[in-house]
């Protein structure tokens, strides 16, 4: 077997429609010949977009990028439902009805924003008694989905065409949230059915389609080197965290999976010049460098530093 290379970092891969997220991570790590990878919040095979993949020892950072907002593109179909909730399913409503007015969409867009109820597809990824829900919807069986809270921040239309019977919208967006849920509800509650027909994710936190990489950069290009030149830092999505700079000794402790307590004045200082607050009561997450280096995540209680993931950079 070929030898992987030692690869860290993200890549901000915009994902084409038409194959599973998990298809596109595959051919990247293999154009990379990667070790480890992974990718942060799954994208539909009919949805196209941002995709952000991590590799190495930037794999221990992804729950930082599952967590960031994310900004979507999408046009729904009125005048159908269907079992995915996108035009990839089997129709199970269908409605004569005219493409409701702009006035009477506008008029419920409002209900859709904020800290908002949904309840997931019966086509997602979420487990139900340790099944997958696509799996057991496409076994015949109905999952039982339980409704979520979900946060929506904005919600507006950049389209209508009526004779099509289409609207694009777009929207930003928090963690868990199902633009195809937004979309089969709001079809509900216009009294015309509404289903997905293009969904483009163009953001995930600080990661956008301007600076993205197309997926035939990595299947067409021969050379793994030069592709490592869109490799970004494994610091890259942990910039709302503060950063602690630590000496030698302290970084060694860390490494070896011991506390470091900061007791001088001078010490106490450096954790509230990198905007730490320091309190017996106080817990925060920081990024612990040494010469400029990532040496892992900390939790600062007080002034005792506590490693959580250390990286091996």
């Amino acid at each position: 077997m070929a030898r992987r290379d030692k690869v860290d970092g993200w890549i901000n891969l915009y994902k084409p429609s038409g194959i599973t997220s998990t298809q596109a991570l595959a051919a990247v790590k293999r154009a990379l010949n990667a070790e480890k990878a992974g990718h942060a919040g799954t994208l539909d095979p009919l949805a196209c977009g941002i995709l952000p993949l991590a590799f190495g020892e930037a794999t221990k950072t992804v729950p930082f990028m599952q967590d960031r907002a994310k900004t979507y593109i999408f046009t729904v179909q009125w005048g159908e439902e269907r079992n995915t909730d996108d035009i990839m399913g089997d129709i199970i409503a269908k409605s004569d009805a005219l493409a409701p007015a702009l006035d009477a969409i506008n008029t419920r867009l409002p209900f859709y924003i904020g800290v908002i109820s949904q309840i997931p597809p019966l086509f997602s990824a979420i487990k139900v008694n340790g099944q997958r829900a696509y799996d057991l919807a496409r076994a015949g069986q109905l999952p039982d989905l339980k409704a979520r809270d979900v946060t929506v921040t904005r919600f507006e239309i950049v389209s209508h065409d009526a004779e099509k019977r289409q609207t694009v919208f777009t929207i930003d967006c928090g963690k868990g949230t199902y633009v195809r849920s937004l979309a089969r509800d709001l079809g509900r509650d216009l009294g015309c059915y509404g289903t997905i027909c293009t969904l483009e994710r163009t953001r995930v936190g600080g990661f956008t389609k301007d600076d993205a990489i197309s997926l035939d950069i990595f299947t067409q290009n021969p050379d793994n080197h030069s592709l490592l030149d869109g490799l970004l830092a494994v610091r890259t999505v942990l910039d709302d965290i503060p950063a602690l700079a630590l000496n030698p000794q302290e970084a060694v402790r860390l490494r070896n999976g011991l506390t470091v307590t900061c007791v001088s004045r001078l010490d106490v200082q450096r954790l509230q010049n990198a905007g730490i607050p320091v309190g017996p009561d106080i817990t925060t997450t920081a990024l612990a460098l040494c010469n400029g280096m990532e040496v892992g995540l900390v939790e600062i209680t007080g002034c005792v530093l506590k490693p959580l993931r250390l990286f091996n950079l």
